[in-house]
């Protein structure tokens, strides 16, 4: 199958570290590989409607949800770009993570089946020189991967706050050139390590 990756952007500033990395990881990836990057801020998602018990699912068919769904849905590779704020993802990029507990309840989607072995990749920066302060955004992405039965490539850290601080940090420029190209293994729950 090629490889059609999507970076979902979930930064409320344009042009952000979180970005500018994620673009640093891109660069390096084959010609052919399709890339796809959708900004959260420029196609915003309604706030999430959690009707579990109380309504159908519907498909969306038009406007930014219905084009994040089908965004989705083509990716073989799906990277998250979100700054750490609060010490998770973004206010955006959980939105959209929300609206997933709605695709996988719309009748004729079979979301999670369709996302079962694809991979999902995490990029961010942090203002915090200690990378542990990032584990519970990287606990979020990957429990989300194990949930649907995806493979988990890791989060690509970078340190900066002010913009385009995250080019000055040179480690995290370097793992960004061979990121993409690391082994994604099936992500796993902590309780099913060890």
């Amino acid at each position: 199958m090629t490889r059609r990756f999507l970076f979902v952007l979930g930064s409320a500033r344009p042009d952000g570290n979180s970005e500018l990395l994620a673009r640093r990881a891109a660069e390096q990836l084959p010609p052919d590989v399709e890339q796809r990057w959708i900004d959260l801020t420029a196609r915003p998602l309604p706030e999430f409607e959690d009707l579990r018990h109380d309504g159908d699912h519907v498909r969306p068919t038009e406007g930014d949800t219905a084009l994040l769904l089908d965004a989705t849905l083509a990716a073989t590779d799906l990277v998250i770009v979100s700054p750490l704020y609060w010490y998770t993802v973004s206010a955006q990029t959980k939105r959209y993570l929300d609206h997933w507990s709605g695709w996988l309840r719309t009748p004729g989607l079979d979301f999670k089946a369709t996302m079962k072995g694809r991979t999902l990749w995490g990029v961010t920066a942090l203002a915090h020189e200690e990378p542990e302060v990032a584990d519970p955004l990287v606990g979020t992405l990957n429990n989300s991967a194990a949930y649907l039965g995806m493979r988990f490539g890791g989060v690509l850290l970078g340190n900066g706050s002010k913009p385009g601080d995250v080019l000055r940090d040179t480690q995290a420029l370097a793992r960004a050139k061979t990121f993409f190209a690391q082994d994604a293994p099936l992500a796993r729950f902590p309780y099913e390590a060890g």
